[in-house]
């Protein structure tokens, strides 16, 4: 009974959906929207003068250190000074016993006044040598014996004088002093102990701490781009010679240095040669043999371009690039070559000109090729 009507109802469920389609079709509001272009931020490049800086590691030493030991023997009778104290040059460290030294001077100031009692004889006896000469009452050999015996007593009585100064010195040298101004270390001997004159170990050691070397380290093949790039005008010498130094804790020492020499060999092992600052040091706060880093000036690029570090990505290949908004406002991949960190930017040796405008914001929303639209980076 209801075969009859089921191609009826077909029909009319096709013509349906024949004008809903139809409906869709004709009705543009239904119609899909574009995607607005996305804003990004950037920042146009200008060149500008780049200071350039190497940071190396290195450690200070002492602007002078002596080692104190003494010239003569003896048992150390005192120790005059405070162990750790700053001590002046000439200041009296140790006292030796001096007895022995003291006699020996005696004895040379008494063998100085026999020869000028000597000389005084010798003098008297030419004297009228030469009087007799003029006479003819003394003969020619006995005016020569009275020359003679005048230069020989003022022989006698330098070598006299020359035994008093050099008991002298000795006698001097049993007060051992301070040979630099410096902060003094720890006594290696004590009361009683017996010294000898130029013993391999030494007393104590003077160090001189104000100023400070610092003595760092620098690639030789660093140093020969480098050159190349002054040669080539790449890099203008500045004439802040500044070295800041950066402390072990991170902070930055308070009284900036500068360079006093380069050492002209470079180790074979290392492939490095020595570069030395001298660094103020009026409060002690650096001590020898402490771990620091020294930012070295190393010149000026006139003309260079910086981009902000955040802008900066790598790729699986290692190399560096930027995303940058070109003419038509869409998104172009670029390659760069970096130098160094100034601050939070890197300095651009290739890739990049003055004018282009680099995205720094919106990063992760953009691909090459995409329209944008742009402001400025605060």
């Amino acid at each position: 009974m209801r075969m009859p009507f089921r191609p009826v109802f077909l029909v009319t469920l096709l013509a349906s959906a024949l004008l809903v389609g139809c409906d869709k079709q004709e009705n543009p509001a239904a119609a899909p929207m574009a995607a607005p272009a996305q804003e990004v931020s950037v920042v146009t490049l200008e060149t500008q003068a780049v200071t350039l800086h190497r940071e190396l590691s290195g450690r200070t030493h002492p602007f002078l250190i002596a080692e104190v030991r003494p010239q003569v023997s003896g048992l150390i009778e005192q120790r005059l000074f405070t162990e750790g104290a700053l001590v002046e040059e000439g200041q009296p460290l140790y006292q030796l016993d001096n007895a022995l030294y003291l006699a020996e001077l005696n004895s040379a100031k008494a063998s100085l006044q026999r020869a000028k009692a000597s000389l005084s004889s010798a003098q008297r006896v030419a004297k009228r040598a030469e009087s007799l000469r003029a006479t003819g009452a003394i003969s020619q050999q006995g005016y020569d014996d009275a020359i003679t015996g005048l230069e020989q007593a003022q022989a006698s009585l330098a070598v006299a004088e020359a035994t008093v100064q050099s008991r002298q010195v000795t006698l001097s040298n049993a007060r051992i002093t301070a040979p630099i101004s410096g902060r003094i270390s720890i006594s290696t001997v004590t009361r009683g102990a017996l010294v000898t004159a130029n013993q391999p170990q030494a007393l104590t050691t003077i160090q001189q701490l104000d100023p400070l070397y610092i003595d760092v380290n620098q690639s030789s093949n660093e140093w020969l781009r480098l050159q190349r790039q002054l040669e080539s005008g790449a890099l203008s010498r500045s004439e802040d010679v500044d070295v800041v130094i950066t402390l072990e804790d991170g902070s930055e020492y308070p009284h900036p240095g500068r360079m006093t020499l380069a050492d002209v060999t470079v180790n074979q092992s290392t492939g490095s040669f020595a570069l030395r600052a001298e660094v103020p040091n009026p409060d002690h706060l650096l001590l020898p043999g402490m771990y620091v880093r020294a930012r070295i000036n190393m010149g000026t690029r006139e003309n260079g371009l910086l981009v902000p570090q955040r802008s900066v990505a790598r790729d699986a290949r290692g190399d560096t690039f930027v995303m940058l908004v070109n003419g038509s406002n869409q998104i172009e991949r670029r390659t760069i070559v970096v130098n160094q960190t100034i601050g939070d930017q890197w300095l651009v040796d290739s890739g990049l000109e003055a004018g282009d405008r680099v995205v720094v914001a919106g990063l992760q929303k953009i691909r090459p090729g995409a329209t944008v639209t742009t402001v400025k980076a605060e």
